[in-house]
């Protein structure tokens, strides 16, 4: 099944590269999955999802979260308002008050529970558990997980015991709906609010094609609530060991490599389709302002996601009034730039102007 699948993003992967470099001239049409809810746990309270919940910019006030690291990779952490530049559309904005406030941040923990990562889960549980101990008080945290379908196993809460509870409900699951699952968690998860919104996802990003949406969907609808993406991808580790298993087959008689051809041609497949999901992996953090980590082993995780605890404690919060007041719903591209010759900033490709 998993080849099968393989096969089929395979298929798409010249055309998907194209798309997310395009994407942001089209307009996309939204999907309509469904996003299943666990019943709550004793004590634990339900949050409501408003379905009209508008998710594009409608203040006027925009708020751009940055990291700032040095050419070395550490964050820097003591840089004033005047140290920062905003551009929109190639023309600099400006800043508001002291863009150094202390946002709190919503984080979406979720989860590949398919083949590829279900033997893991125990690793992913450990990571996570440490990674909400870093966090602020105030910021909250979710857990969604996603194979068949997709599952919100944790609504909003401050409570780390809460989360324990439901890292020890995950199941592992055969397919992947890894775009579904950015979708759903884009549309229906994150309301709007002056916080922060981030995802952190544990996945190869190889999706099943079995959902409803695309890649390209999926990004969009990230932009348009404001959500950095952290993947981190167990692309390298899938790698290795089916180049491991290629060595190995390739390494006998003619007669054994001939018995072995389809097998062979699976994982030539399966390791291109890897390095065209991990490249497109690296475009959606790029442009939600994320990160992509691509540790070689699940044993590494503990220190990935204490990576990105860190840079979410550490971001600055940049605000601006545009001086564009057009409420076009037109995508306004923007652009960071730091008096540190040597510094390199992340933060989203833009945002979604407000329409009338």
């Amino acid at each position: 099944m998993r080849a099968a699948a393989n096969t089929r993003q395979g298929r798409r992967t010249q055309a998907l590269l194209l798309s997310l470099s395009l994407l942001l001239a089209f307009a996309l049409v939204p999907t309509s999955a469904v996003f299943t809810q666990q019943r709550p746990v004793a004590g634990q309270e339900p949050q409501a999802i408003d379905e009209d919940e508008v998710i594009t910019v409608r203040t006027s006030e925009v708020m751009l979260p940055v990291t700032v690291r040095d050419a070395s990779g550490k964050l820097v952490p003591a840089l004033s308002r005047d140290d920062f530049r905003v551009f929109e559309d190639g023309r600099e904005q400006p800043l508001r008050d002291l863009a150094l406030r202390q946002v709190p941040v919503d984080v979406v923990l979720m989860v590949d529970a398919s083949s590829s990562v279900a033997s893991n889960l125990e690793d992913f549980r450990r990571a996570v558990v440490e990674f909400a101990t870093r966090l602020a008080p105030e910021d909250r945290i979710s857990l969604i997980k996603f194979d068949d379908r997709v599952e919100l196993l944790q609504d909003w809460t401050h409570s780390r015991t809460q989360l324990r509870r439901a890292l020890r409900r995950i199941s592992p699951g055969v397919f992947t709906r890894f775009h579904d699952a950015l979708y759903l968690a884009a549309r229906e998860h994150f309301q709007r609010g002056p916080n922060r919104h981030a995802v952190v996802v544990l996945s190869d990003g190889v999706d099943s094609g079995r959902g409803q949406a695309t890649l390209e969907t999926a990004l969009r609808a990230l932009l348009e609530s404001q959500v950095a993406v952290y993947v981190i991808s167990n692309t390298r580790v899938e790698r290795a060991r089916k180049q491991a298993e290629l060595d190995t087959l390739l390494s006998g008689t003619d007669a054994t490599v001939r018995f072995n051809e389809l097998r062979i041609g699976d994982l030539r497949e399966g390791l291109r389709v890897l390095d065209a999901s991990e490249e497109n992996l690296a475009q959606l953090a790029r442009a939600t302002g994320g990160r992509l980590y691509t540790p070689d082993s699940f044993a590494a995780l503990d220190t990935v996601y204490a990576e990105v605890a860190e840079e979410l404690r550490h971001q600055y919060a940049l605000y601006y009034t545009p001086l564009d007041t057009t409420r076009d719903g037109r995508f306004r591209r923007v652009r960071v730039e730091t008096s540190g010759r040597d510094f390199r900033v992340t933060t989203r490709v833009g945002y979604y102007a407000p329409r009338q």
